[in-house]
């Protein structure tokens, strides 16, 4: 790559100091020449060396000039019409000067104008696109309330859209985001095959597929009437055949010992029945046959209780009984009771216990109601205590407690708001569980304690985290075929992944590492909020003050944190098909190249494409382009990688207009540009 050398404005200014010195110098030697020869005095001599100087002051004084009055007007002017191409909102810090001041009107009507067109343009648009925004949203809102995972891929297999279920069922996998490859998710070769011989009427396919250490039942369907988009739902069949198929297995392996010890059983009985009948007398005989009748009957009878039990642990352990957080029951619960007013007050340490809620909830509502009797109208307060396997659920009242007959007498009533109308017992069968109604010490309070499974989770539930700002660009199905060749594709249709490293230091090849990697993605020429990779990395050396005092982060901060070689295969993975961005690519891609992981793909650089478009503009680091382009560091993002990676990402969508402009649509042309604009003195990295 070939050096362009120093920008048109160094050029033009050393070519107008280079002509001032020679004229001066030249005046000053030939003034001297005529002093020697003429030897003149007084004013004579004054306007002699006057006059000698004079070419070269004019030269100096109209360079300034056109300096101040010409040049920077039509830099400062450069940059204002590069910001409004990039952002016609961006804000007017440039007005023109000099004598390129009138301008002034002029240009801000050119802007007006272009706003107004703007507004008006975004007015029509939302007001015709209003109907289909509502709903958008509430199909939006349902996709994300979905328990069942989904996603919809294009033709050519790219995520085009899936829900929050879908985002925790592959939680950590880096696979999932928009844009990206089905087969990168699942790489399943009977999964394309599915894909590519599914009917276009909607009909669904099944395929039953390994996923890490799951297995997973996937249902494809095509839609219909699309351009080929394809609706996958997906459920974990290792979870129900993990709490089915032991008690299956154990019940099948007790059949045939069932109808051995039946068979005998029927066997004895018979031949003692004969015996009798025949009149026979043979003491030993009917002996035997009372013994085997007798250890026939109490091995069938373990038998039938053993298989009672199993019938009983597969009726507890289904997907009915869940795990449940204690304050979450009780609002739940408070809600049945009396939507009006809060009777329930939860005291002591909230819990997680396994349960069918809305048979628990019932059960309860049922209970109050029948024995009202005995309750308060007031209120009570709810308890969960830890047993050795179990947790206890316990009501509290101030009184006394139910007597023990009312709670049988309770125990057989039906619940009719569940469905097949079970009653109390059975319920509480459900869950191997009975209930009772103690006095706290005291005698003053008296409380209802109802025994239920535990769980493993512990620590309060998470909290409800938002949505995802996007999850969905329908878009991606009018994109050209990733596997099209990559140098024609267009700059829009590039799927792009900026990134930034902070290190120790910045002298990579003596031993400076990497400690931190951010990334984030644009697809369809869209930042994407939550497609991010920010990682810490140990560096395996300190990190020195120095370094500290730039990007903050310190030795405490990256303890613990994986290797760079295990991050970058993980950044590796998020990068995918997509073309890497930086800003002086040189020196972060020297960061992570030559660690065991291959990059080889192609690398776009805004500083060189800034350079390229305004080569007589000064100031091509971040913050003088952020400053530029109107774009701004969210406070304590600066010098941090995510957050350096997000505003070269938005600096990469402001550029893409300026491009354009200049014809050049294609990842050919640009790093055809960008060649050009390269520097040795860019690669800082020594």
């Amino acid at each position: 790559m070939t050096s362009r050398g120093l920008p048109k404005r160094q050029k033009l200014i050393g070519l107008w100091l280079a002509l001032s010195g020679v004229s001066i110098f030249g005046g000053a030697v030939f003034a001297m020449w005529l002093d020697a020869q003429l030897q003149p005095e007084g004013i004579t001599r004054l306007a002699l060396w006057l006059g000698s100087f004079s070419g070269g002051g004019t030269i100096f004084l109209v360079g300034l000039l056109l300096e101040r009055m010409l040049f920077t007007p039509l830099r400062h002017l450069q940059v204002q019409l590069a910001r409004l191409v990039a952002n016609p909102d961006a804000r007017d810090e440039y007005p023109p000067e000099g004598w390129l001041k009138s301008l002034g009107p002029d240009l801000r009507r050119v802007r007006e104008s272009w706003r107004a067109d703007r507004s008006r343009l975004a007015t029509a648009h939302t007001e015709g696109a209003r109907s289909a925004a509502r709903i958008r949203q509430e199909l939006e809102t349902l996709l994300q309330v979905l328990d069942t995972p989904l996603l919809l891929c294009d033709q050519h297999r790219r995520l085009m859209l899936f829900n929050q279920a879908a985002e925790d069922f592959f939680d950590g996998n880096t696979s999932l985001g928009l844009g990206k490859r089905l087969e990168a998710l699942l790489p399943v070769a009977s999964l394309q095959e599915v894909l590519s011989q599914l009917p276009a009427d909607g009909s669904p396919r099944e395929l039953l597929t390994p996923c890490e250490e799951r297995w997973l039942r996937v249902v494809l369907r095509r839609v219909p009437g699309s351009d080929g988009e394809t609706l996958l739902t997906f459920n974990d069949a290792t979870a129900a055949w993990s709490r089915e198929m032991g008690i299956r297995a154990e019940l099948a392996e007790m059949l045939p010992t069932l109808r051995r010890h039946s068979a005998s059983l029927t066997s004895a009985a018979d031949a003692l029945i004969q015996l009798r009948e025949q009149g026979t007398q043979s003491i030993t005989l009917r002996q035997r046959l009372e013994s085997v009748i007798d250890e026939e009957s109490q091995t069938l009878g373990e038998n039938v209780a053993r298989m009672g039990a199993l019938l009983e642990a597969m009726h507890q352990q289904g997907e009915r009984l869940t795990p449940m957080w204690s304050n979450d029951f009780w609002q739940a619960l408070d809600e049945r009771l009396d939507p009006e007013h809060r009777l329930i007050t939860p005291i002591g340490m909230p819990s997680w216990f396994r349960g069918d809620a809305p048979a628990l909830i019932a059960l309860l509502d049922s209970l109050v109601q029948y024995l009202s009797a005995y309750l308060p109208d007031n209120g009570f307060e709810g308890e969960v205590c830890l047993g050795n396997k179990r947790v206890y659920l316990d009501l509290i009242w101030r009184g006394k407690p139910i007597p023990e007959r009312e709670l049988a007498n309770w125990c057989q009533q039906d619940l009719p708001s569940l469905p097949l109308n079970p009653k109390v017992s059975d319920v509480l069968r459900q869950h191997a569980s009975d209930i009772w109604s103690l006095a706290d010490p005291g005698g003053e309070y008296a409380r209802l304690r109802l025994p239920l499974p535990a769980t493993e989770r512990v620590g309060a539930p998470r909290g409800q985290t938002q949505p995802r700002p996007e999850f969905h660009d329908f878009g991606i199905a009018d994109l050209p075929p990733p596997d099209e060749a990559l140098a024609s594709r267009s700059l829009r249709s590039l799927e792009v992944v900026a990134f930034d490293t902070e290190t120790t230091g910045l002298e990579l090849r003596r031993g400076d590492s990497v400690i931190s990697l951010g990334a984030c993605r644009v697809v369809n020429a869209r930042l994407l909020a939550s497609e991010v990779f920010d990682q810490k990395v140990d560096p395996k050396r300190p990190i020195p003050p120095a370094s500290t005092a730039i990007h903050g982060l310190t030795d405490a901060d990256v303890a613990g944190a994986p290797p760079l070689d295990i991050v970058l295969a993980r950044f590796r993975d998020y990068v995918g098909e997509a073309v890497l961005l930086a800003h002086n690519a040189a020196f972060d891609m020297l960061a992570i190249s030559q660690k065991g992981v291959d990059f080889d793909i192609p690398v776009l650089d805004t500083l060189l494409i800034s350079r390229a478009l305004d080569e007589a503009i000064d100031g091509h680091d971040l913050d003088s382009l952020a400053q530029r382009y109107d774009l701004e560091f969210p406070p304590g993002t600066r010098h941090t990688a995510l957050g350096d990676a997000r505003v070269t990402a938005e600096l990469w969508l402001a550029l893409l207009p300026r491009l354009e402009a200049r014809g050049i649509d294609t990842l050919e042309q640009l790093l055809a540009l960008q060649s050009n604009a390269f520097d040795k003195q860019d690669a800082s990295a020594s």
